[in-house]
């Protein structure tokens, strides 16, 4: 399987730089997987295709403000550092550039209240780094971070939380899990009025979404570890919206990953944490996921990949060509999709 054939020519002017006033706004293309019909909706609409008893399944993570620039201390010379991974004992899986200037023992100040020696240096600019500081390292990186948003948006981001979900919790991943940024505390409030059960997992999104697949053999590429939890509350739920024959649909890439990894494991839902490395292309057999909320994604990236496997890459392919006809806004801040 060829990683050109997730290829798609996408207009530059289509990548949303900057996300809308109203969260809900987005337009919605609604896909069937199994005829790959395609509708035009409202964000606003997805309501309409959640039916009592079923369950929302939401990534509750939150990011962190983990893209740092400080300076060497003894050249002063310009680093930047993107936080990655809490690695515990306030050491951290960083991306850094140009990592040609940081060695083992390198020390780069982020102004008077932090600085980081690296500890290890690996491959692909991942090095690790002891954080040296005084109080408490959230505070710190929301004073001195900026949100680490992704390489193709060039607009600065006005509002923080624009970044975040409506119902972020659990502080530690180094992006948003996009495809939630189009719910508001109103919307979660009108589904669950109407008998839709909401659960949260978390999974911190790492390097994975940084990091673009660079081999020809989708088989030949190797996925990063992610940190993920399941409540034994939020397991219980899962099965018995499965035994009542009722569907799960998953907010996101992330939300799926987890949901695919802790079935694949245990063959049922099970309250735990752990790493996955879930790698999920066309063949693979969905034991968790009904449904998928999810935004566009970039070419040829591990994101198309699992979303042709839910819906077949022909209806996937169809289907953002159609978007991009449309003039549907792509990638973190863009439009959505469900997939039904």
């Amino acid at each position: 399987m060829k990683v050109e054939e997730f290829d798609f020519d996408l207009p530059q002017e289509l990548i949303a730089q900057t996300p809308l006033k109203e969260r809900d706004a987005s337009r919605l293309l609604v896909l069937d997987k199994k005829t790959g019909e395609i509708e035009h909706k409202h964000f606003s609409d997805i309501i309409d295709y959640l039916e009592e008893g079923d369950t929302l399944v939401l990534n509750d993570t939150k990011v962190i403000p983990a893209r740092l620039i400080g300076e060497k201390e003894e050249t002063l010379a310009v680093i930047e550092i993107l936080m990655l991974k809490d690695k515990g004992n306030d050491v951290w899986e960083c991306l850094c550039k140009p990592a040609k200037r940081i060695k083992v023992g390198t020390v780069v100040r982020f102004g008077e209240k932090l600085k980081a020696r690296c500890t290890f240096k690996g491959e692909e600019g991942i090095c690790e780094f002891k954080l040296i500081y005084d109080g408490i390292l959230y505070e710190i990186l929301d004073e001195l971070g900026e949100m680490p948003l992704p390489p193709y948006i060039h607009e600065k981001l006005s509002d923080k939380d624009r970044y975040q979900t409506v119902y972020a919790k659990n502080i530690g991943s180094a992006a948003a899990p996009t495809a939630g940024l189009h719910f508001t505390e109103e919307l979660l409030k009108k589904i669950e009025e109407k008998g839709v059960n909401i659960a949260y997992v978390t999974l911190h999104v790492g390097l994975g979404t940084f990091r673009p697949v660079s081999v020809d053999n989708v088989l030949d590429h190797k996925m990063h570890s992610e940190y993920y939890v399941m409540s034994d509350e939020v397991a219980k739920l899962l099965n018995d919206t499965k035994k009542s024959g009722h569907k799960i649909i998953s907010v996101g890439t992330t939300s799926t990953r987890t949901l695919e990894t802790v079935y694949g494991l245990y063959g049922e839902f099970r309250g735990c944490f752990g790493n996955t490395s879930i790698f999920i292309y066309p063949g693979y057999e969905f034991k968790a996921v009904d449904k998928l909320i999810t935004n566009f994604h970039l070419p040829k990236s591990t994101l198309v990949m699992l979303v042709s496997a839910l819906a077949g890459r022909e209806n996937i392919l169809n289907a953002y060509n159609e978007a991009i006809k449309e003039r549907y806004r792509f990638f973190s801040f863009g439009d959505a999709m469900f997939i039904k």
